[in-house]
């Protein structure tokens, strides 16, 4: 039977820690964003925003 010992140091379990919240993270905000322009393209909330910036400018 082999044994293997592994070992990850402190810097590089931290490192490893770190790129999975970002990871999960970046992905809850482009699910978020991504759902957020779907529900604005069905109801139209974003072309009213679009014109009310416009009328402001004028």
């Amino acid at each position: 039977m082999h044994f293997y010992l592994l070992y990850i140091d402190p810097g590089s379990g931290s490192y490893i820690l770190q790129m999975i919240i970002a990871a999960v993270l970046g992905v809850s905000f482009f699910f978020k964003s991504f759902w957020y322009n779907i529900k604005a393209f069905f109801t139209g909330k974003k072309a009213k925003k679009e014109d009310e910036e416009k009328d402001k400018v004028e």
